[in-house]
């Protein structure tokens, strides 16, 4: 019932006003409410995201009775109760009141989920909201939200939501939701919330007994111990006061989930709202915290920024946030916005796309992803066409941009993007590709000073976002020059301001640990390796300087490898390919098991061993005396290191560290989660089987599993993107407890459940060491640095927390510097950079110029230095494989199946390698491109000589200044048809 008198219309809004703060959530309301003037809506809104939501319905409220009243001000009101979702704060207005009983008995429930929501929200998530929403507890959109915030933050944090939705209903909802949680097969749930464990079937419109019906005192002892009735639930005794207390029930719920007055503000491991993922709103309702906003402001104001905040911070929900901002202002001012978000590694791509921006956006704005990893059906050029915000890797812009600038293609300027947002932009520095990209910017801006100064049009560019946990310090010792380094990456973004803030009572200082460990009492396994690795020395009468094992003595022997290889020194050569190997084991027996160690140096013998041995009899590959007496020398000793393996005495004390500290995490914790950090991929693997078969850690529920790169640089197979998504993804959902992680992870990666972290024997830079700490995000996290023999990790870690300090006090001192002073540093070392840019490209075109005649460039083979071709043999496929397709070159290689190396790309496949038919010496990989079979030559496995100066170190074709010519795939094809002609014709006449 509504009357036109403005007056009682006013007094029914006041005498309800308690009602209406615990039942409107304004962010919602005013998307329908039109009566508001634009600016007190946005007022309004800012008092939402700063003060919460009881704070913003006093304000709204407030506005709506402001006089004077436009016409139909009440019925609007009313009408964007209804169409928002909140039917019984409408109710209360129209004075479509319920029965005070009813009410009681509405509030009571309320304060009951309240008190029991720790249990209810181990809920089966998925199967309890299809329920609710099949009885109409919750609507459609709620489903979404529901189900997208459980497949993102897990099924606790959708149980929240869930319950935060469910009791904004009008009264009858909680017999409703008990009846669910017995279908559901809850049944201790059903009964903690009242129901009867006696009850086979309950009727839906069973009623909950009212306060005022409940026993007390003697009567309720004397019903003490009688049956349960089977029509009405148990219920406890709550007393109802007009504004609950505070509660922890919707901590993480969402703004519009949260019902109860005074609840607190939520708190995620993001340090946002955990609607986060959920939401795929057409409204503006993403709500940032108070240091959020106050980082996001000057970019608000379309200003270029770096936000410096924690890992786990919501730094990315801010760069949402903000992207909703500029397109939603463009189009309000009639202009099209165009948003392009850089991330540096292809997993984030996804991550970024359906975990942060796709369910804030979807409805309102267009958006792709795009990555090596896709196959793409059009060209990026149409996709920043089509859509109004692009993830995609750094690397396919730079692509873009840079086909533009030729002109050879169809490609995309900056002046195309209104807002480039870049994640993890402490790597714009010299060499990177966000450096490439920005270069042009910065190239661009300061061209359009002169345009402006001879009156031309300015060329318009994008405003610029950057987003890190830690700009480092450059490896300064000074805080002048960290100071410095930092401006150097503010002036390479264009950066006006770096916004950071601590976050205090935000984020509890997780708990360090470093654990030190002690050298073994006997070492006889690493004691033969070294025996043997004394008599290679001998053999080969090398004298080195430092311990065996250690980081300096693995870089003399790449030394006297390669010195060796440019004198064609062969003895010299191949023993110091195998000295490597028995380092490496060496220091896989440091880090992993013994058997792990003695399996590596057994699989690296047999390789070498089986390359020595033609799959061809007519072909007699060389065995070298050096290589023969290399294998008897393992031989002779690999009995004895296998039996050492197998020995637990002789274990390492790292080893036994980890074990200690994974099952006091695991047995401490009630979900365990964690991550372990470890050097290579080879480790990465080993731990995560050494974990697998260890039947202790199965006892207490360790579900391991490994994720390494996907690059093929290394020896070991890669993980292809897919493998580790599925891995990531299984580690979200519980499916994998423990992580076993090479640097891959260590940036970027979203995994906030994640409680414990541990570096085993690695420790890079102090930007590495902030992340690693930053994947523990869930309360009381802990991060432990295990000690490796000779890694140094304890003494590295004590220099970047040094270091640490050092970007902290030095961002505080830039922040604290004038704009005036700030912005005159920045533009010199623009300036700076800008110059340093023209130099690199004029020497550039000077080496282009001097490039080597190919004639005069020839290749021998690393093993056995026999010439293999000129560079006049050698052609260039996409401008990235070097490929010999001459006769006289296929007659000296053999190709073998390689079970590592597996790549399917667009036009081309390898799937094998070749090598020397004297010596079985690796040259690189057979290709099959566009059906034909390409020989690729991988110039690190020869000799160069350019004109009879031999290189002693050639490790990319990049550092090799020719130029090859392209490949004519049409003259080649032709050449392969017409001698499968031949081949044909000449069988025939055979026959």
């Amino acid at each position: 019932m509504t009357s036109d008198n403005d007056d009682v219309n006013e007094r029914l809004i006041e005498n309800f006003r308690p009602r209406l703060r615990e039942h409107i959530v304004v962010e919602r309301v005013l998307d329908y409410l039109h009566c508001i003037e634009a600016d007190q809506n946005e007022q309004i809104r800012q008092k939402a995201r700063n003060d919460g939501n009881l704070a913003a319905v006093d304000l709204l409220i407030s506005a709506v009775l402001k006089k004077p009243h436009t016409k139909g001000w009440f019925r609007a009101f009313v009408d964007a109760l209804v169409h928002s979702g909140c039917e019984y704060a409408a109710d209360y207005i129209q004075v479509n009141l319920p029965k005070p009983e009813v009410e009681a008995e509405n509030d009571c429930c309320v304060q009951l989920i309240q008190i029991l929501s720790p249990s209810l929200v181990d809920m089966k998530t998925d199967e309890v909201y299809v329920h609710c929403f099949a009885q109409g507890l919750i609507t459609q959109d709620d489903v979404e939200i529901i189900k997208a915030t459980t497949e993102n933050r897990g099924r606790r944090d959708g149980a929240r939501e869930l319950l935060g939705r469910i009791v904004r209903g009008r009264p009858g909802w909680f017999s409703n939701f008990l009846n669910i949680l017995r279908e559901t097969g809850h049944q201790y749930l059903y009964q903690l919330t009242g129901g009867s464990p006696d009850c086979d079937k309950q009727g839906s419109d069973e009623k909950l007994p009212s306060v005022k019906d409940e026993p007390t005192g003697n009567e309720a002892d004397a019903e003490e111990g009688t049956a349960e009735s089977c029509d009405s639930p148990q219920f406890m005794e709550i007393t109802v006061t007009e504004e609950p207390q505070d509660s922890d029930l919707y901590q993480g719920a969402s703004t519009e989930s949260r019902q109860l007055p005074n609840s607190l503000e939520p708190s995620q491991p993001d340090g946002t709202d955990s609607v986060a993922a959920a939401r795929g709103p057409e409204k503006d309702d993403i709500v940032l915290r108070d240091y959020q906003m106050e980082v996001a402001r000057p970019a608000l104001e379309g200003k270029n920024i770096i936000i410096c905040l924690p890992t786990g911070s919501g730094k990315t929900r801010v760069a949402v946030y903000i992207t909703k901002k500029h397109l939603d202002c463009r189009r309000t001012e009639g202009r099209s916005g165009k948003v392009v978000v850089l991330v540096n590694k292809v997993p984030l791509v996804e991550q970024h796309y359906s975990a942060e921006f796709l369910p804030f956006l979807k409805h309102t704005y267009k958006l792709e992803r795009v990555s090596g990893d896709c196959q793409l059906k059009i060209s990026f050029t149409e996709i920043v066409k089509k859509n109004d915000v692009i993830i995609c890797t750094a690397q396919i812009l730079e692509n873009y941009l840079e086909r533009s600038n030729t002109g050879e293609d169809e490609g995309v300027d900056l002046s195309d993007l209104t807002l480039i947002v870049i994640d993890e932009c402490h790597h714009t520095q010299k060499g990177g590709v966000y450096n490439h990209i920005m270069m042009r910017y910065l190239k661009q801006k300061h061209k359009n000073k002169r345009l402006k100064k001879e009156q031309k049009e300015p060329v318009p560019l994008p405003q610029i976002l950057g987003l890190t946990a830690s700009p480092g310090v450059g490896g300064a010792t000074k805080m002048e020059k960290a100071e410095e380094h930092i401006l150097r990456i503010c002036a390479n973004l264009d950066a006006s301001k770096i916004m950071t803030r601590s976050l205090g009572e935000y984020k509890k200082e997780q708990r360090k640990i470093t654990v030190t460990v002690e050298d073994r009492k006997e070492d006889p396994f690493g004691d033969v390796i070294k025996k043997i690795m004394n008599a290679i020395h001998t053999h080969a009468q090398l004298s080195p300087t430092c311990d065996l094992g250690s980081q300096n003595y693995e870089q003399w022997v790449v030394q006297q490898e390669r010195k060796a290889a440019t004198k064609e020194d062969q003895k010299v050569r191949v023993c110091a390919e195998h000295l490597r190997q028995y380092s490496e084991g060496l220091n896989l027996s440091n880090t992993i098991r013994m058997r792990d160690a003695f399996s590596f140096l057994n699989k690296y013998h047999e390789e070498e061993i089986k390359r020595k041995t033609t799959p061809d009899e007519e072909q007699n590959i060389q065995i070298t005396d050096t290589e023969r007496f290399l294998f008897n020398l393992f031989k002779e000793n690999k009995e004895e290191l296998q039996t050492l393996a197998e020995n637990p005495e002789y274990e390492n004390d790292s080893l036994s560290k980890l074990r200690a500290k994974i099952l006091q995490e695991f047995s401490t914790r009630e979900e365990a989660r964690g991550i372990i950090f470890t050097k290579t991929r080879r480790s990465a693997i080993a731990l995560s089987q050494w974990i697998q078969e260890n039947p202790k850690f199965a006892d207490i529920g360790v579900k391991a599993s490994h994720v390494i790169g996907g690059g093929d640089q290394s020896v070991v197979k890669p993980m292809t993107a897919a493998e580790q998504r599925d891995v990531l993804t299984k580690f979200r959902n519980g499916e994998v407890n423990l992580l076993i992680a090479t640097t891959v992870a260590e940036e970027g990666l979203d995994i906030p459940a994640c409680n414990f972290v541990i570096r085993y024997g690695l420790v890079t830079n102090e930007i590495a060491m902030i992340q690693a700490q930053g994947r523990g995000r869930a309360e009381d996290s802990s991060y432990t640095l295990v000690e490796v023999k000779n890694s140094g990790v304890a003494e590295k870690e004590c220099v970047n927390e040094y270091r640490k300090n050092m970007m902290n006090k030095a961002i505080d001192k830039i922040r604290a510097l004038t704009q005036a002073n700030y912005d005159k540093r920045i533009l010199e070392f623009q300036i700076q950079a800008i110059m340093e840019e023209k130099v690199r490209m004029t020497k550039k075109k000077q080496k282009g110029m001097k490039k080597e005649n190919p004639s005069e460039v020839k290749f021998s083979c690393r093993g056995c230095s026999k010439h293999v071709c000129t560079g006049e043999d050698i052609e260039i496929i996409e401008n990235m494989h070097r490929v010999n397709v001459t006769t006289q070159f296929s007659n000296l290689f053999i190709q073998r199946e390689n079970t590592t190396l597996q790549e399917r790309l667009l036009d081309y496949e390898t799937n094998g390698f070749i090598a020397c038919k004297d010596c079985g010496q690796r040259w690189g990989s057979m290709m099959l491109y566009r059906g034909i079979e390409c020989p690729c030559l991988h110039v690190k496995n020869f000799v160069v000589t350019v004109n009879g100066k031999k290189i002693s170190k050639c490790a990319k074709w990049s550092e090799l200044a020719v130029k090859f010519s392209a490949f004519d795939y049409a003259e080649h094809a032709s050449r392969v048809a017409q001698s499968s002609d031949d081949e044909e014709t000449e069988s025939v006449t055979t026959t």
